[in-house]
């Protein structure tokens, strides 16, 4: 995996942890989160990266 692809997953990890971070808690039951699976949503995503 180059540096380009490295950096691309982690801004998107770091993207999504922000924008979910940012959800109130009624907002992440919305979407069937808690806050202990932000990380794990954000790594997930970062992977199809």
């Amino acid at each position: 995996m180059g540096i380009r692809t490295t950096f691309k997953k982690w801004a998107a990890y770091q993207q999504t942890v922000r924008e979910l971070a940012a959800l109130d808690n009624r907002q992440l039951s919305d979407l069937g989160i808690t806050r202990t699976d932000i990380q794990r949503v954000a790594r997930d995503h970062a992977r199809t990266i």
